[in-house]
């Protein structure tokens, strides 16, 4: 049943293509701290997050920005670097510990193989436009942060202020402010 809640937003699979997936596909318990993806490494899987949090950043200089912050019920990877097959320029690590699904490139293209079904999977690749949006269309701080509580509800009680404007591009006592001011209203 979770394999049916998993793929039933990337299109309509079969009952054979269920139980494809649930056989190619390994679900794994993950720390707190923990990678799935290092900095440099080329990124090989796509993960459900059944619960928990992770944070993809990149390290800059004297501190770490953060790229992405990823909840419970949605897939994560670090696109380019699956795409392309080159190292990472970002990491994906545990926010909290989190159970997660994993499918790995070549069982992709084992289920594709199998089933034409699994074309539908090519929806995940075009996850990036929450942030495309959040960047490219001149938001202000307070734009952003609603834009993000209704693209992502609950991130907040997740993931502190600091993370949160870190990914928003906004420094951390701004956000506090736009959160305040969202209180008052």
């Amino acid at each position: 049943m979770i394999t049916h809640a998993i793929l039933q937003d990337l299109g309509h699979f079969s009952g054979r293509d269920l139980q494809l997936f649930d056989q190619i596909t390994v679900q794994r318990k993950v720390n707190k701290n923990e990678y799935l993806l290092e900095a440099g490494a080329v990124c090989q899987s796509v993960f459900y997050i059944l619960s928990g949090a992770f944070f993809q950043y990149q390290t800059r200089e004297t501190e770490d920005t953060v790229v992405d912050l990823h909840l419970e019920h949605e897939w994560m990877f670090n696109n380019s670097s699956l795409t392309t097959q080159q190292p990472s320029a970002t990491a994906i690590k545990a926010f909290i510990k989190s159970e997660v699904i994993e499918l790995r490139l070549e069982g992709l293209h084992a289920l594709i193989a199998a089933s034409n079904a699994f074309l539908q999977m090519g929806r995940l690749f075009n996850q990036g436009h929450n942030r495309t949006h959040l960047f490219d269309h001149h938001l202000d701080p307070a734009q952003k942060y609603a834009y993000l509580q209704d693209a992502k509800p609950g991130i907040s009680k997740v993931f502190p202020v600091k993370m949160i404007a870190s990914y928003l591009k906004i420094a951390p006592e701004t956000l506090s402010r736009v959160r305040a001011m969202r209180r008052i209203s």
